[in-house]
């Protein structure tokens, strides 16, 4: 091994950088394409451990038998990686905003291993290649791990207070007119967003439909009591998002990866006629590392939640003000 690295490593400073670059964006890009199409997976090895060896390997390369310092280290190491992204791009793997998303993590993480690079380096050089050979190996091997993980279902809750009482709430939750172009930024990224609600039915069996921009949730009503909570169950739903890139993206994760299993309307009648209206949904992804995708996940659901109470809450109050006017008209006749 050792060996067949100081053939391919040209001993000029230029080109042996280049070189540590190439082998290092090409064992990465070959890994991540296995990962990705053969076994499934969108994980610890793509989003740990796949930065880690970017920085520590392109660093190793690099630095083996004539030392690196630890800017010349992160410098490769991030050069490395823009590479890496921009095939992914160019190649139709990934789009903009998932690349956008995991660039927190993979710049932390390929800052991290060229640090571990650079210690190698420079601290225990005899054991660079055993290094290099670890960092490869693990990454498969995690990902093989990573395939019978259970993912754990997670909800999210969003509240908001409306003018008017349940019975005029509960009318514009299990279905709504569609909703006004949205100005959030990021709903013109390419995340899908709804547009309007349909149901066929009504009580329990009834089946809701909430339309997005990339096609429609299918909800079977599991709970009717009106008008108090309206809970369903999800058995059809689009891809998240749209990607953007220079080519049509049909990415693995668009599909099954994010999977919302049920969802749910709460209406607790406060004591000053108004109402809080709660929306809930529970879902699951098999990306990981959960922590980190979680906290994207939960806003992008808070920020949709958020889109659709806001309508309901505007047409309840417009309802209410009708309702209203109405009254006070017959009233006003009336007393003539």
């Amino acid at each position: 091994m050792k060996q067949l690295i100081e053939k391919i490593l040209p001993t000029d400073n230029r080109k042996r950088k280049w070189t540590a670059i190439g082998l290092t964006v090409i064992v990465s890009g070959l890994l991540t394409l296995w990962g990705i199409y053969e076994i499934g997976q969108y994980g610890i090895a793509l989003f740990i451990l796949t930065p880690l060896f970017i920085g520590a390997g392109s660093t190793i390369l690099y630095g083996r038998k004539k030392g690196i310092t630890k800017r010349q280290a992160w410098q490769i190491g991030l050069l490395t990686l823009t590479i890496f992204t921009a095939g992914l791009l160019v190649f139709a793997i990934e789009g903009i905003i998932c690349i956008a998303m995991a660039a927190p993590i993979a710049l932390l993480l390929t800052w991290i291993g060229s640090l571990i690079g650079h210690a190698i380096i420079n601290k225990t050089p005899h054991n660079a290649s055993t290094t290099l050979l670890l960092l490869v190996g693990i990454i498969p091997t995690m990902a093989f791990i990573e395939k019978n993980n259970e993912p754990a279902l997670t909800s999210v809750v969003t509240s908001i207070e409306i003018n008017a009482p349940p019975q005029t709430v509960w009318k514009n939750v299990i279905e709504f007119p569609q909703l006004d172009k949205p100005t959030e930024f990021i709903f013109k990224t390419g995340i899908a967003y709804p547009i309007d609600a349909k149901i066929e039915g009504t009580s329990v069996g009834a089946v809701r439909h909430c339309n997005f921009t990339t096609g429609s949730f299918v909800e079977p009503i599991t709970v009717w009591n009106e008008p108090r909570l309206l809970k369903f169950d999800v058995v059809e739903q689009p891809a998240p998002m749209k990607e953007l890139s220079f080519w049509n993206i049909d990415a693995p994760h668009l599909h099954d990866y994010f999977v919302s299993k049920q969802g749910q309307f709460k209406l607790t009648a406060l004591p000053n006629g108004k109402t809080l209206l709660e929306g809930t949904t529970w879902y699951y992804h098999n990306i990981k590392p959960a922590f980190y995708w979680q906290l994207w996940s939960n806003y992008i659901i808070h920020k949709i939640h958020n889109r659709v109470l806001t309508h309901i809450k505007t047409n309840a109050e417009h309802a209410e003000k009708k309702k209203y006017r109405f009254n006070t008209k017959i009233k006003s006749s009336f007393s003539y």
